[in-house]
């Protein structure tokens, strides 16, 4: 079932939650032990990211560096399957245009409809870590918009090869990425927010966005939406603090403020479990506010971690 589809059959928020792919060579039993505590709540679907590319580099016996290619977590497309398979419910795979070709993207999303996956989370994904900015493959998709006009294509039976006999359309759903505080690489928030506009005509469906800790900046962003004419649902991304050091490090690599009144709480804390209970009070706060709201669904990022939001899920659903 289409994730819009799960959205306009309950009349409640309902409870979602995103998974990371475990590093290369662990087993699939990280991702369903992080997955099982989380089940009673009854998620109507489940995200699976994608990580794209990294370099490398080896010292080869005569001194010199040897740049190689690795994908330290793959696994998205079988961890989708696993997850149908086991639990019943619909997974949503990340689709990023970095490291991919468009031909590529086109078999990857083949792989997903014969597996009878009916929705995606299309997304541009990040720079190399060792690039500055983000450059596409070679005859790959730029940005978010292209990816998705590709799979536009693909559900209306447009395909690469405009010799194929016949060709079957996919089903897909496409969400998309806002970002209530803004892309750190748009110029300023209403320049963001046309760029989302343009996701969402050009064939996305519904958004979710980047976490954060301040409500008022979630309100903000859908007034925007609404005013310049996006009316797709719009889920709340939440991450709860669950260390000092996210102090600082969600700042750096989300590009998100945390309020000082969260900071001040975390810096009161004596150990690390009193940090947890801050994030979860916190989050939980946040939660009940945005279910007053009337957003359609919470979306966690839980990093393969679920115990915190476990807690969380307990005071809402």
């Amino acid at each position: 079932m289409k994730v819009t589809e799960h959205l306009e059959q309950n009349d409640k928020t309902v409870f979602s939650f995103e998974v990371i792919p475990p590093l290369k060579g662990h087993s699939i039993d990280e991702i369903f032990n992080a997955i099982d505590p989380l089940m009673e709540f009854n998620p109507p679907f489940i995200d699976v990211t994608y990580h794209r590319e990294e370099y490398v580099y080896k010292k080869r016996p005569n001194g010199l560096l040897e740049k190689r290619i690795t994908r330290k977590r793959p696994g998205t497309v079988g961890i989708c399957a696993a997850i149908i398979n086991r639990y019943k419910i619909d997974a949503v795979p990340h689709i990023i245009c970095g490291g991919f070709s468009r031909e590529e993207t086109e078999d990857a999303l083949i792989d997903l409809n014969f597996l009878g996956i009916e929705n995606v989370l299309a997304l541009r994904g990040d720079a190399v870590k060792t690039e500055g900015m983000f450059y596409p493959e070679e005859n790959g998709n730029a940005n978010a918009k292209e990816l998705i006009k590709q799979i536009v294509d693909m559900n209306q039976g447009i395909y690469l090869d405009d010799e194929l006999h016949n060709p079957k359309p996919s089903n897909f759903c496409i969400g998309v990425a806002g970002y209530p505080e803004k892309h750190f690489e748009a110029p300023n928030l209403e320049a963001d927010l046309s760029y989302l506009k343009e996701k969402i005509d050009a064939g996305g469906s519904y958004i979710v966005t980047q976490m954060f800790f301040d409500n008022q900046k979630f309100f903000d962003f859908v007034k925007a939406c609404r005013e310049i004419g996006i009316t797709v649902p719009i889920i709340p991304g939440l991450k709860p603090l669950t260390t000092q050091s996210h102090l600082s490090v969600l700042p750096r690599i989300f590009h998100i403020d945390i309020p000082q009144d969260l900071v001040k709480e975390v810096q009161k804390c004596k150990s690390k479990a009193d940090i947890i209970q801050v994030g979860i009070e916190w989050s939980v706060q946040q939660s009940k506010e945005l279910i007053a709201f009337g957003v359609p669904c919470l979306h966690f990022y839980t990093m393969g971690r679920s115990n915190a939001t476990r807690k969380i899920a307990e005071q809402l659903f």
